[in-house]
């Protein structure tokens, strides 16, 4: 399995920008989907973007309009770029492919503190 790792993360006032970077340990040509998940405080990880080999692309109701997704294949390369960023988006950021199985292992996360 292709290991997936986020970095990036850091501290930013309300309203600022952070881009999230992805590094994988092989080739993503070949893995039919991607994306970058987020676990905040007091809550499980869940799905905010997630990107497919057809190049269609969703995004969570919270982060639509916000955040952008960008894959850069030939370089094994996946970013998010965050904007207009609020306090609910603190938490810590991971990438991943999509859909994840019992066996899909996560890397350490990145985290992402936004403050008012």
């Amino acid at each position: 399995q292709v290991r997936m790792v986020a970095s990036g993360g850091g501290s930013v006032q309300a309203g600022g920008s952070l881009t999230l970077s992805c590094d994988t340990s092989g080739s993503i040509n070949g893995i039919p989907g991607v994306g970058w998940y987020r676990q905040v405080p007091g809550k499980e990880r869940e799905l905010i973007v997630d990107a497919y080999r057809n190049r269609t692309t969703h995004y969570a109701d919270s982060v639509a309009g916000r955040f952008a997704i960008a894959i850069y294949a030939d370089r094994n390369l996946l970013l998010l770029q965050m904007n207009d960023m609020r306090p609910e988006d603190t938490g810590v950021y991971y990438c991943n492919v999509v859909p994840i199985s019992p066996r899909t292992s996560w890397g350490p996360g990145t985290q992402v503190t936004v403050s008012s």
